[in-house]
């Protein structure tokens, strides 16, 4: 068999079945018939574009169906969206050490903790969004009550201490 049905019988094993390395691909190829090694077939790899994901070797025009590509969103948009959803979702934020943490109503958390992660505040360690709670955590508490502050102004709290909803 030469060359290009041994490429194309590669191509159709990874796009119907699922193949998690070169010897599981090589032995299905050997059952189906081709005599080849396993130099060979990283050639056939590398050439025929194969890309090795989690979810086994994918053809170069399948990898989209199994890595979503997320769009790229400028950073003045990022906080534009994150600026609205704390204008119109916050009703308490304080610092407490080096976190902050927000309270918005039911079901708000999410989509603010979610802008949080796609414009990470200076300093800040990580976010965890709850229903209607979310936390931020931060290197210094200094960071953590600048950003408190912040978020405060931005909501039209009041910066000196939030009542509670």
């Amino acid at each position: 068999m030469n060359i290009h049905a041994r490429r194309e019988e590669i191509i159709r094993i990874v796009r119907e079945g699922t193949v998690h390395s070169q010897d599981e691909l090589l032995a299905l190829l050997r059952k189906k018939g081709f005599k080849l090694t396993q130099p060979t077939l990283s050639r056939d790899i590398r050439e025929l574009g194969l890309a090795k994901t989690p979810a086994g070797y994918v053809a170069p025009g399948d990898l989209a169906s199994v890595t979503p590509i997320t769009t790229f969103t400028p950073i003045e948009v990022r906080q534009e969206r994150l600026e609205h959803l704390l204008k119109g979702s916050i009703k308490f934020a304080e610092a407490a050490g080096n976190v902050v943490v927000i309270k918005t109503p039911p079901a708000a958390a999410q989509p603010v903790a979610s802008a949080l992660d796609a414009t990470p505040p200076e300093d800040a360690l990580g976010t965890v969004g709850g229903d209607d709670t979310i936390f931020v955590a931060f290197r210094h508490a200094g960071a953590a009550t600048a950003f408190a502050r912040n978020v405060q102004q931005i909501a039209g709290l009041s910066t000196r201490r939030s009542a509670r909803a």
